[in-house]
């Protein structure tokens, strides 16, 4: 009996050994299986964000250029419409904001301005996509902070930005009846500054969360314009976009105008993105 009890307990000592081998080898296999899934899925994360990212517009669409004048230059980037030489195309001025300013001829391509460059839309909408980069402490404007009126001269990058356009135009196979100007932030500062200095250069303007001078409205009244702004913009007060609105309303003209509910300063993404105001843009003309 007492023989018996002792080989019985063996036997329960060993199944419980082979049974706790047997836990080990599994968790030990679900714990591999697991760290293989998170390195599979890993991998799949990043190849979807590589696939993500390869299927918007590259910047190599936009070449790499500067124009020089004596001791100044300005970088820009160029997007060329399409290699037919027995048309002319539309020229679309993008400004960048003051985030994107400096000397890297690269930034500039960081908000909006690629819009322009996807194949659907340069499928339907061919055209020179000229994005210069301003340089640090210096804006595209020159407007007097305390009551927004048009100063004498314009800033450095805008005299400079007028002369490139003019250098294209006369070099390029430009249509000079299809030149628009865009522009976001600092930009739409810049797109009111340039359309009321040049009222007769640029056949339709859409300032992007800006503001410009009133008193100058009836120099550009006769200009096409889409104006977008967030409701909710913390860093450009809509009523400068609801003014220059009013103001060209009163002054006879008939400006779109869209404030976007629930949206802060990044009103771009959805202006840029918008269908119908791409349309809207390339069937200006003067």
């Amino acid at each position: 009996m007492h023989y018996c009890k002792i080989k019985q307990q063996t036997e329960l000592q060993k199944e419980k050994v082979e049974k706790l081998k047997t836990e080990n080898i599994f968790q030990s296999l679900i714990k591999n299986k697991m760290k293989h899934l998170k390195l599979l899925v890993l991998f799949f994360t990043i190849l979807f964000c590589f696939a993500a990212k390869s299927s918007f517009a590259q910047p190599s669409r936009f070449s790499m250029e500067k124009y020089i004048n004596g001791k100044d230059t300005l970088l820009y980037r160029q997007l060329y419409p399409d290699a037919d030489t027995m048309r002319k195309y539309p020229l679309v001025i993008f400004l960048h904001g003051s985030g994107e300013r400096g000397h890297d001829n690269d930034a500039q391509l960081k908000w909006g301005v690629m819009n322009f460059a996807t194949d659907e839309n340069m499928m339907r909408h061919p055209a020179f996509v000229i994005a210069p980069q301003c340089p640090e402490k210096i804006g595209w404007s020159n407007f007097s902070r305390k009551d927004m009126m048009l100063q004498t001269t314009p800033s450095k990058p805008m005299e400079l930005l007028i002369e490139l356009i003019h250098k294209i135009i006369k070099t390029m196979p430009v249509d000079s009846n299809r030149i628009y100007i865009t522009g976001l932030s600092m930009g739409g500062f810049g797109t009111y500054d340039a359309i009321e200095r040049y009222p007769d250069l640029f056949a339709a303007a859409v300032p992007v969360c800006g503001a410009g001078d009133t008193t100058k409205v009836a120099l550009i009244k006769h200009i096409p314009m889409w104006i977008f702004h967030g409701a909710e913009d913390p860093a450009v007060n809509p009523k400068y976009s609801l003014e220059m609105f009013g103001a060209l309303t009163r002054a006879g003209a008939h400006p779109g105008f869209t404030q976007l509910p629930e949206t802060g300063h990044f009103s771009w993404i959805a202006a840029y993105s918008d269908a119908l105001m791409m349309e809207w843009l390339f069937r200006q003309h003067k």
